[in-house]
């Protein structure tokens, strides 16, 4: 017997309107997806997506999407998430666009790129900070490699230099698990 071969998007929603990212669901991105794609490639292109389509994975803190569907119709899936311009929730539409950050064979696949990917952004943000929260910050991390002794350790230092940075920063760190996904968020000031 053969296994279905899948395909997983991984997704960023980016949004301006902050509101968008708290009041998505799966419903809504699902049906957000399955409507550009009918629009974009009709009834063929629908019903190949449909078979397997699904939303595996949602963070409504961050607006990271996992999407699945079987792996001869991807191309259908991917090609049609730019024509998503808005999502719908309790009869409110806030615009919105997809950013498809990697295609992946397995969840373990994109889950490897979302913690790399998260590290890169963290690094970015933190390099783009101009308060002496910055200064703080790395008087408290190790002068090497932030990210060397893996999450574990970096969770506890985030923790204990959360109240700290409080007053510096609009929203601190955000140490999220969710499904086995590790989500890390920051937002300088």
């Amino acid at each position: 017997m053969v296994r279905f071969k899948h395909r997983y998007l991984l997704c960023e929603i980016v949004s301006e309107d902050p509101r968008c990212r708290q009041c998505i669901d799966e419903r809504a991105v699902g049906a957000a997806a399955k409507d550009a794609i009918a629009r974009t490639h009709g009834d063929y292109g629908l019903a190949c997506c449909s078979i397997a389509f699904s939303v595996k994975y949602l963070n409504a803190y961050t607006g990271i999407v996992l999407l699945r569907c079987r792996k001869d119709f991807y191309r259908l899936l991917w090609s049609a998430l730019p024509f998503i311009t808005y999502l719908e929730n309790r009869n409110q539409r806030y615009s919105c666009f997809f950013n498809t950050l990697h295609v992946g064979g397995t969840i373990r696949t994109c889950q490897k790129f979302l913690v790399q990917y998260n590290r890169q952004q963290l690094l970015l943000q933190l390099k783009n900070c101009t308060s002496e929260g910055k200064q703080l910050l790395h008087s408290y991390l190790p002068k090497k490699d932030l990210f060397r002794h893996g999450f574990a350790g970096v969770g506890v230092v985030i923790v204990t230099i959360c109240p700290i940075l409080g007053v510096t920063f609009r929203k601190t760190f955000h140490f999220i698990l969710t499904k086995g996904l590790i989500v890390l968020y920051l937002c300088c000031c």
